[in-house]
């Protein structure tokens, strides 16, 4: 989408999750749609992004990433059944077009860092097996560390069950002897817990701390906050 190119009012409203098209015409009588500043109530009007507020405030950006801390029991998915993480966001944004997808998948019982994006272009970009992001974990788990696990891991030649392909190096640290933190370059399917479960122990307790280089230290369960896009790129 071109951020310089005037639209429709009634298109912007409903890409960006206001209303529907056909809902817009009753939008702009019930809020204080402007251009430049002007009262407008014909949908049909042509204008830049940049020129429209509603209510005095600017629309919504074109394109919204996010980075939330994703609480236990809420699902990264689309379609599955149970709270899903777009039911934490304003209702607006869980009707953009095209819609917030999450950048990979956290599993229902982890915790942390989780980017969402309408944006086709990075999520392909930070999901691709190519891009190497750095993602970091803290592991409870259900045994003492043996001792060679950091080794191991560091090794790049684990082999995870049912694959042919052995892992890149991972960088384990160790913070008590049934706690760790785990950075990898890799996004395999439940990749940590298999990764323990290659060297006899288990997962019982999993949350990621950053990912991409971003970290949610400063963020609650459940909450967000909109990621700059000129530090996206």
């Amino acid at each position: 989408m071109q951020k310089n190119t005037p639209k429709r009012l009634d298109a912007f409203l409903s890409s960006l999750g206001y209303c529907s098209r056909k809902e817009a015409k009753k939008f702009m009588r019930l809020y204080k749609v402007c251009v430049k500043g002007e009262d407008v109530f014909n949908p049909a009007l042509k204008a830049l992004h940049a020129d429209i507020t509603i209510d005095g405030e600017p629309l919504d950006a074109l394109s919204l990433t996010l980075l939330m801390n994703k609480p236990q029991n809420v699902i990264c998915s689309h379609d599955d059944a149970g709270v899903l993480i777009y039911s934490l966001l304003p209702q607006r944004w869980q009707r953009r077009n095209p819609k917030l997808s999450s950048v990979g998948r956290l599993d229902v019982d982890t915790t942390g860092a989780i980017l969402i994006t309408d944006d086709g272009i990075l999520n392909h970009k930070l999901t691709s097996p190519k891009s190497e992001a750095i993602k970091v974990y803290e592991a409870t788990l259900a045994q003492p560390l043996k001792g060679d696990e950091a080794e191991i891991f560091a090794s790049g030649t684990l082999m995870l069950k049912g694959e042919s392909k052995p892992l890149l190096p991972a960088k384990l640290t160790i913070i008590t002897p049934t706690k760790v933190q785990l950075e990898i370059c890799e996004g395999r399917y439940h990749q940590v817990k298999r990764m323990f479960a290659a060297v006899g122990n288990k997962v019982i307790q999993l949350h990621r701390s950053n990912f991409a280089g971003y970290t949610i230290k400063e963020l609650a369960e459940g909450e967000y906050k909109i990621l700059d896009e000129m530090l996206l790129n």
